[in-house]
């Protein structure tokens, strides 16, 4: 699967180790950035990746900064978009399995970078359950005016 991946400058280093886990375990990584030093606004990052979720140029996206709380809620302003900050296994595979989280967010002052290692690979194993769900999740896309979630509307798996 082709992954897009971004960072603020206060975790340049959680999303270059999950990059490499992610390369590791044969997936195709977008690298959006920043390079390591560099100052940066988190929210020109989480567009960057979220866009590429949203046109279905990525898969799936991650997103890492402090909390992980602000690039979520920058990458929930791109319709199609569903963005979940994760701090468990439990959050990882609900996050995907009720609520077909196409993005996940980390926050390295919150977790190490294995802890998030361990949490992307449940997000990224777990499928989306559809069912009652589907209807869920397909009122959350009315509300930001994508009519289907972005995977489903470039033809992708949902």
């Amino acid at each position: 699967m082709r992954i897009a991946i971004a960072s603020d400058h206060a975790a340049v280093e959680m999303r270059q180790h999950l990059a490499k886990f992610l390369r590791d375990h044969g997936h195709e990584v977008d690298d959006c950035g920043p390079a390591p030093g560099e100052s940066v606004d988190y929210p020109d990052f989480a567009a960057e990746v979220a866009r590429r979720v949203a046109k279905g140029q990525a898969g799936r996206g991650v997103l890492c900064c402090g909390s992980g709380i602000g690039m979520a809620m920058a990458a929930n302003k791109v319709p199609g978009v569903r963005a979940a900050v994760i701090h468990s296994e439990w959050e990882a595979e609900m996050s995907r399995r009720h609520n077909d989280a196409n993005v996940a967010c980390f926050g390295q002052r919150q977790q190490t970078p294995w802890l998030a290692e361990r949490f992307l690979k449940v997000f990224l194993a777990t499928e989306f359950e559809g069912g009652r769900h589907q209807r869920r999740v397909e009122k959350m896309c009315g509300l930001d005016g994508s009519a289907k979630p972005a995977q489903w509307a470039a033809g992708g798996e949902a």
